[in-house]
C-alpha cells in the first residue's frame, strides 16, 4: 500500500499545488470579464439571487428557472425542469456582498477550478499509485491532470460564471470518490461522512452527478482489491445522498417531465413538414446523436474551432447513410471494444474510457433529453476519462518506448497548445457581445446565435453615436436575423429582434412585417405587441411630416392608436393630423385625452388651446391657453 500523504517524499507533494496554480492561472484572464450567456437566468436577472440572502429560500424551493422566467410553466421549458439550487445560493451571496458585479463569481470560478484540479491530482495519485508509488506514476499522474486543467472544452465552465454548477457538480463527486478511498483504505467513519455530504452536495450543483453512482464502484473495482461484486455493494451506501436529493427534488419539482418540448430552441430533434415542426424519426434521431458523440471525440483531441453554441442546425439532421455518423459509429464501437477487453485485466486505457462513457451517458441525449444537440460544457466530466486515456497512451508508447525525455516534450507540447487555446478562447468570453458576435462566425447554421448576435449588434448600435457605423451594424444584424428565421421560421424573438432593427435603421414598413410576424406566430408576445404599436406611430409620423402622405399617416397613427389608445404621443399626432385636414372637433377630442392622461402637459394645453380656437370655443381656448402658461411661462417661446 503507498505510503500516507505525510510520508510522501517532498518532490511528489508540490504536484498538487502546481496543479492548482497551472488550474487557475490559465483563467485568470477571465477576472475582468463581464457576466455573460446564462448569467442573466441564475444572477443578475434572477428574482430570488437579486434578493442576496433572504432569496435562499426561494432557490431552495423553486425550479432554478423559475427566478428568470417567474412563470411555472416557463421554468420547465427544458423537458423535466431542472433542480440546482447550491450554486444560485453561492451566487445570492455574492450579490449581497459585491452587488451586480460579476469579478467576484469569476474569481471564486477561477478558484474553485483550482482546487478541483488539485483535487483531481489527489484522487488519481491514490488510485494510481495505491500499491506502488513510483516517479514514473506520478509522472503519468501530474500529465493527466494537467491534460484535465489545460483542456480547452472547459472554458465555457470556468470563464461563464453560471457553469460554477459544472465545477461543484465535479468537485463535489470528486471529493465523494476521494474520500470513499480513503475510507476503504483506512476504515476511517469521518472519511465516509465526508465522502457523502460531498457526493449531496455534488447532487445540489447538477443532476448528473449521478453518473459517479457507476464510477465509484468502477474505481473501486479497478484500483482496490474488491471483486465487481464487493464494489458494488461498497458503494450502495451512496444511495442515501441520492434518494435524499431524488426526494427534494421531486417534492419541489414532482414528477411531471412535462413531455417532449415541440419548440426548436428546446428540442433538436424536429423538422419541418408541411410547414410544421414534426419529430424526426428514430433512424435520423439516432443518426444525428451519433454524429455528435464523434464530435466530441474530435473536440477532446482536437479542440478547434470551439464555440458555445451548437443549436439548431449547427448540427443538421443526420441519416445513417452519413460518412460522420458511421465513422463515429465505428469509433464507439471501437472504444467499447477496447473497454469491455481490458475490463477484467483493470487496464487504465480501460477505465478511462468506462469513466468517459459512463459520464457521457447523461448528456448525451439518449438516456435523457438534453434541449440541444450538444455542448462542450458537457464534457467537464466526461473529459477526465479522455485525460486519463490520452495520458495513459503517452506513458505507454513514449514515456515507455522513446524514453523521459521524448514523454516531457510531447507532453509539453500539448500541454503549451492546450493552454494557449484556453487562454485566448477565454478571451472571447469577455462579453455577451464579443462572445456572440465570434462564435456566429463559426456556429453559422445555429438560429439561436443568430439571434444572439442580431440581438448584441442591435443593441450596440442603439448606442452608436457615429451613425455610418451604426447603419453598418443594424444592417448586419438584419442579415444574422433573417439567416435565423430562415432556418427556424417560428423564430419569433428573431422576428422581435429584427423588428427593432429595422426601427432604428428608420425601415419601418420593414419592422411593422417583423413584428406582424412575431405576433402572428404569438399573439399574446407583448414585445411585439408593445414594439408594433410604437413603430406603427412613428411611420405614421414619417409619413405625415417626411412624404407628406396624410391618408398613409393616418392609416399607420389609427393602427398605432388601436393597440395603445393610451398613448399620448399617438394622440397628438392624430390631434395635429386632424387639425390639418379640418376635424377640428376630432382634434379636440385627441388633445383633450393628452392633457387627461398627463395633467402636468404644457404643450398638451397649448394644442388643445390651438384646436378649441378653431372650433370657435374662444372661452375654452383662453382657459387651456392660460394653463399652458401657468405649467410653462415660456412655452409661447418655442412656437
Amino acid at each position: 500500500m503507498a505510503n500516507s500523504d505525510q510520508d510522501k517524499p517532498t518532490s511528489y507533494l508540490w504536484h498538487s499545488w502546481f496543479i492548482f496554480a497551472f488550474g487557475a492561472i490559465l483563467y485568470v484572464n477571465t477576472l475582468t470579464h463581464q457576466f455573460t450567456q446564462d448569467d442573466a437566468i441564475v444572477i443578475y436577472d434572477n428574482m430570488f439571487t437579486t434578493q442576496g440572502v433572504s432569496g435562499i429560500k426561494g432557490l431552495f424551493t423553486k425550479d432554478t428557472f423559475y427566478g428568470f422566467f417567474k412563470e411555472e410553466g416557463k421554468a420547465k421549458l427544458v423537458s423535466g425542469g431542472r433542480y440546482r439550487p447550491l450554486t444560485p445560493a453561492m451566487f445570492a451571496i455574492e450579490y449581497q456582498l459585491v452587488g451586480n458585479k460579476p469579478w467576484l463569481g469569476h474569481l471564486i470560478n477561477v478558484l474553485l477550478y483550482g482546487l478541483l484540479c488539485m483535487m483531481i491530482y489527489k484522487l488519481l495519485a491514490s488510485m494510481f499509485c495505491y500499491k506502488e508509488d513510483t516517479l514514473a506514476k506520478r509522472y503519468l499522474v501530474l500529465l493527466i491532470a494537467g491534460i484535465y486543467a489545460a483542456h480547452p472544452l472547459h472554458t465555457e465552465a470556468i470563464a461563464n460564471i453560471k457553469g460554477r454548477d459544472e465545477i461543484m457538480s465535479m468537485l463535489g463527486s470528486v471529493l465523494a470518490l476521494y474520500y470513499m478511498l480513503r475510507y476503504i483504505d483506512t476504515k476511517q467513519r469521518k472519511a465516509l461522512i465526508i465522502a457523502l455530504i460531498s457526493f449531496f452536495i455534488a447532487f445540489l450543483s447538477k443532476e448528473n452527478t449521478i453518473t459517479f453512482l457507476a464510477v465509484i464502484p468502477l474505481t473501486l473495482y479497478f484500483f482496490r482489491d474488491h471483486t465487481l461484486k464487493d464494489a458494488t455493494v461498497s458503494s450502495l451506501v451512496f444511495l442515501i445522498p441520492t434518494i435524499l436529493f431524488l426526494l427534494i427534488r421531486a417534492s419541489i419539482l414532482g414528477n411531471d417531465f412535462g413531455g417532449t418540448p415541440m419548440e426548436l430552441m428546446n428540442n433538436p430533434f424536429l423538422k419541418i413538414v408541411d410547414n410544421r415542426y414534426v419529430p424526426f424519426s428514430t433512424g435520423e434521431k439516432l443518426a444525428t446523436i451519433m454524429f455528435t458523440l464523434g464530435k466530441y471525440v474530435q473536440l477532446l483531441i482536437f479542440p478547434h474551432p470551439l464555440t458555445h453554441d451548437y443549436y439548431p442546425r449547427h448540427i443538421g439532421m443526420m441519416t445513417w447513410s452519413d460518412i460522420g455518423v458511421l465513422l463515429s459509429l465505428a469509433l464507439y464501437g471501437g472504444l467499447i471494444f477496447i473497454a469491455v477487453q481490458g475490463f477484467k485485466g483493470k487496464s487504465l486505457l480501460s477505465y478511462g474510457i468506462w469513466f468517459y462513457l459512463i459520464t457521457l451517458s447523461i448528456v448525451s441525449n439518449i438516456v435523457f433529453p438534453i434541449g440541444t444537440n450538444m455542448s462542450e460544457r458537457f464534457m467537464f466530466m466526461p473529459s477526465l476519462g479522455a485525460s486519463i486515456a490520452i495520458g495513459y497512451l503517452l506513458h505507454e508508447y513514449v514515456f515507455k518506448k522513446l524514453g523521459k525525455p521524448a514523454f516531457f516534450g510531447i507532453s509539453g507540447v500539448l500541454l503549451v497548445l492546450f493552454s494557449l487555446k484556453t487562454v485566448t478562447r477565454n478571451a472571447v468570453w469577455e462579453s455577451d457581445f464579443k462572445l456572440f458576435t465570434t462564435d456566429v462566425k463559426t456556429s453559422v447554421n445555429s438560429a439561436k446565435v443568430l439571434n444572439a448576435a442580431g440581438g448584441a449588434l442591435t443593441t450596440q448600435a442603439y448606442e452608436e453615436k457615429d451613425e455610418a457605423k451604426k447603419s453598418a451594424m443594424l444592417q448586419e444584424a438584419v442579415g444574422y436575423l433573417q439567416r435565423a428565421v430562415q432556418i427556424h421560421p417560428g423564430y419569433k424573438n428573431a422576428y422581435l429582434i429584427m423588428g427593432n432593427a429595422y426601427f432604428y435603421l428608420s425601415q419601418y414598413e420593414q419592422a411593422i412585417d417583423a413584428y406582424g410576424k412575431a405576433l402572428t406566430l404569438d399573439p399574446q408576445f407583448q414585445d411585439a405587441y408593445r414594439n408594433q404599436a410604437i413603430v406603427l406611430r412613428e411611420a405614421g409620423k414619417y409619413a405625415g411630416e417626411k412624404q407628406n402622405d396624410l391618408t398613409k399617416a393616418e392609416n399607420y397613427l389609427n393602427r398605432s392608436y388601436e393597440m395603445a389608445p393610451n398613448d399620448t404621443e399617438t394622440l397628438r399626432l392624430l390631434g395635429v393630423l386632424n387639425g390639418i385636414k379640418g376635424n377640428h372637433g376630432k382634434a379636440v377630442e385627441f388633445f383633450t385625452k393628452v392633457v387627461t392622461l398627463e395633467p402636468q402637459n404644457a404643450a398638451g394645453y397649448l394644442n388643445l388651446s390651438s384646436a378649441l380656437y378653431n372650433t370657435g370655443d374662444i372661452q375654452a381656448a383662453e382657459q387651456n391657453r392660460k394653463k399652458a402658461l401657468e405649467l410653462n411661462p415660456k412655452i409661447l417661446d418655442k412656437q
